[in-house]
């Protein structure tokens, strides 16, 4: 299998690479990949995955709840229930954004195309994007949506879009630099970029070490900070305009990361967990489980 090897930190270019943990795929293959920290900007990454044309197979498990909307086991169905209401202050922190009710709209990375599909019934003209073949096909049986693959990217007019978002995407994307450098080109110049991905600096990553769920090896490539983000926006011409905490995560990587520890009662330790962690991001944003980040063009 080809793997890519990386010498030089995607950031800032630094060759001051440090090992910091071992990280196991506890969804599909039980193989092992290391964490490395770059000691110049501080940005954490997986070493040696597999190229983006062979990690199809990591994705291709039922329980793979974002391309299967799978909602099985109670951890799957909390993570159903905790959506529907994150898919209303989704969109609620769009508008307010903007300050506009309607516009267009690229969800880059859609899955099951739950957001793209709330967007649409609220008049937006949504261009989703998504690289699954299976989550498409779920797209358009339950919501009709026209879910196009990657290669509709290229074929999009330039400044084109009020806003484009990647709800948990960006870690999962092999060509990072490239993919923000299409993110400028594809955004109006008034428009909004939503970047939610988790944070490794969170209070359940600190708790967790490697057994952290939101690692998720060798599907999570890269592995943000709130300080390393913002940077990765300022690199390509952005300015961080605002960040949102989204504490509720917490409890669902916490079942899972207590489920991976194999640990007795891992529902009831995980939302002890959560409710702690929550408590953290109560207290400093930046603690939060995952966040959300909203980016603007340089003017």
């Amino acid at each position: 299998m080809s793997k890519l090897n990386i010498h030089a930190c995607p950031l800032c270019g630094g060759n001051h690479l440090k090992y910091t943990m071992t990280c196991v795929d506890h969804y599909a293959s039980g193989e092992h990949f290391d964490l490395l920290r770059c000691e110049d900007c501080g940005f954490q990454f997986t070493q040696d995955f597999p190229l983006e044309t062979e990690i199809g197979r990591y994705y291709e498990t039922p329980d793979y709840i974002s391309h299967s909307d799978t909602k099985k086991g109670v951890i799957n169905s909390l993570y159903h229930l905790v959506r529907k209401r994150m898919l209303n202050r989704k969109a609620r922190l769009i508008l307010h954004l903007l300050g506009k009710k309607t516009g267009s709209l690229l969800d880059i990375g859609t899955g099951t195309g739950y957001f793209s599909y709330t967007m649409k019934e609220k008049g937006w003209d949504v261009t989703a994007i998504e690289k699954s073949p299976q989550a498409r096909t779920f797209a358009k049986e339950h919501f009709n949506l026209n879910v196009y693959d990657e290669s509709k990217l290229k074929d999009l007019p330039d400044k084109s879009f009020d806003a484009i978002t990647l709800w948990h995407v960006m870690e999962h994307l092999e060509h990072l630099n490239e993919t923000w450098e299409l993110l400028y080109k594809l955004l109006d110049d008034n428009g909004i970029l939503v970047v939610a991905v988790p944070n490794c600096t969170s209070y359940d990553a600190e708790k967790y070490q490697e057994y952290w769920a939101a690692y998720d090896v060798p599907r999570h490539l890269w592995h943000f900070t709130p300080s390393t983000i913002q940077t990765f926006g300022a690199k390509h011409n952005f300015i961080l305009a605002a960040q949102h905490p989204m504490p509720f995560d917490a409890f669902y990587v916490s079942m899972l990361s207590e489920k991976y520890k194999k640990s007795a009662l891992p529902f009831v330790k995980g939302m002890y967990a959560g409710t702690i962690a929550w408590f953290h991001a109560l207290a400093k944003k930046e603690r939060s489980s995952s966040m959300i980040y909203v980016f603007r063009k340089k003017k």
